[in-house]
């Protein structure tokens, strides 16, 4: 049974964030937000969400369909979504947020809003919905127990052949305890792990490593997994590239060492748990299979392994242990020298204002570095302290910098130095407010 202090201490910690900035809580670009601006905020996530609905029956039209957000919040995301659904409902621990849902689409007959225990989704049916999503939400609850309860409740409640596209803190485990905003966290094995215990169909993998860990499932039957068989029909390869330029070469490493693989007669029942990608025999890791497209091609797409050599790679696609294709070949280049760089500096808590800080705290984020440890701020000469860093994505070489201003430090112009060891990089101006 959940823990009833751990939901008590959810509801009640969410529903003073909605009393005290339900925008800044749930969006975290800045305090004060206006309608539009926060409304604004969803349309990468949205964008992301609506991707996934290739993968549903074509002849499944929009107003036939129905779609589950968990922490909804004050509906962001339902407002842009319900276009995508003839009945679309919200759920959340804070009653609070929902009270603010409910203001905004109070009169809507296709959006359905529901306080929940913060433990299961017991007011809704089983079998019933065709889509399940959830963002920024899983990553805030203290309890692992909780999260795979959720789990457990969204096969529940969806239909056979539904999907559930979940956001997940992937991070390495944190120093201190979890609480209600910064949860637990899931590794790459933990949800292949799950998904083949629960025979949900695993379709994207994406983020490992990184606080914005997002991942695709289908619910098939049960005994599914168990029961499915190579037919032993090979899919064709009809082009390899670079998953994110289009190019025929990948490189070695780096954030565009991806191979996209796009294969006819790939079977419809094909996941990343019984899929395996080798390069001159090592494992690559592949993270996306896509639905069929007009042309009945679906793409695949594969991390290469650590270490592998450049020139002409052969590749063998193996699934449920037995060919997937004929073996084939794959160029691999060498990657790009590594160019380590400042992207943006924010304060700590108002992203959304420049180089404005407000807070107290500086935010700098940087990408190409091979680690954060060498990194140090200056501000008009004084070195900074209390620093706080962390990889958002480790084939990127991207970090998170936190830094404390010193507390007599007069509001006005100040320059930013940032150093990595004996590299300096161009000083930046900002405004401590």
């Amino acid at each position: 049974m959940p823990d009833p202090e751990i939901l008590e201490q959810m509801r009640a910690d969410w529903n003073q964030r909605a009393r005290e900035d339900a925008r800044y809580y749930v969006a975290f670009g800045r305090r004060g937000q206006d309608e539009e601006e926060f409304l604004a905020s969803a349309s990468d996530v949205v964008r992301a969400l609506e991707q996934e609905l290739k993968r549903l029956p074509r002849h499944l039209q929009p107003v036939d369909r129905r779609a589950l957000e968990i922490g909804c919040g004050p509906g962001r995301l339902l407002r842009p979504m319900s276009r995508n659904f003839g009945e679309l409902h919200g759920v959340d621990v804070s009653d609070e947020m929902i009270r603010l849902a409910q203001e905004r689409f109070g009169a809507s007959r296709s959006i359905h809003l529901r306080v929940t225990s913060g433990a299961d989704l017991a007011p809704l049916a089983s079998d019933y919905f065709d889509f399940v999503y959830s963002y920024a939400v899983f990553q805030h609850i203290p309890s692992r127990e909780l999260v795979l309860a959720y789990f457990d409740e969204i096969r529940r409640v969806l239909k056979t052949g539904g999907l559930a596209r979940l956001q997940l803190n992937g991070l390495p485990p944190g120093v201190k305890p979890p609480d209600t905003w910064e949860g637990v966290r899931f590794s790459r094995s933990e949800v292949e792990e799950y998904t083949r215990r629960h025979d949900f169909q695993l379709l994207l993998l994406e983020g490992e490593g990184t606080q914005y860990l997002w991942t695709t499932w289908r619910k098939q039957p049960a005994g599914w997994r168990a029961a499915l068989k190579n037919a032993g029909t090979l899919a064709k390869v009809e082009r390899i590239s670079d998953a994110r330029t289009g190019e025929s070469v990948v490189p070695s490493s780096g954030g565009f060492a991806y191979a996209s693989f796009r294969l006819e007669q790939l079977s419809q029942d094909c996941d990343l748990n019984d899929l395996r990608v080798l390069f001159e025999g090592a494992p690559g890791n592949p993270c996306y299979i896509g639905p069929p497209e007009w042309d009945a091609v679906s793409q695949i797409n594969v991390l290469l392994p650590h270490g592998v050599r450049t020139g002409i790679v052969p590749v063998e696609m193996l699934w449920l242990g037995k060919p997937l294709c004929a073996p084939t070949w794959l160029r691999v280049i060498p990657r790009g020298p590594a160019v380590p760089r400042v992207c943006w500096v924010s304060d700590g808590t108002n992203l959304c204002g420049g180089s404005r800080i407000e807070t107290g705290v500086l935010k700098i984020m940087m990408e190409d570095l091979a680690d954060g440890e060498e990194v140090t701020a200056l501000v008009d000469g004084r070195p900074l302290r209390d620093l706080e860093l962390f990889s958002t994505d480790a084939l990127t070489g991207r970090f998170e910098f936190n830094f404390r201003l010193p507390s007599d430090l007069p509001v006005g112009a100040h320059q930013l130095e940032v150093r990595q060891g004996s590299r300096r990089f161009p000083p930046i101006a900002i405004e401590v407010a």
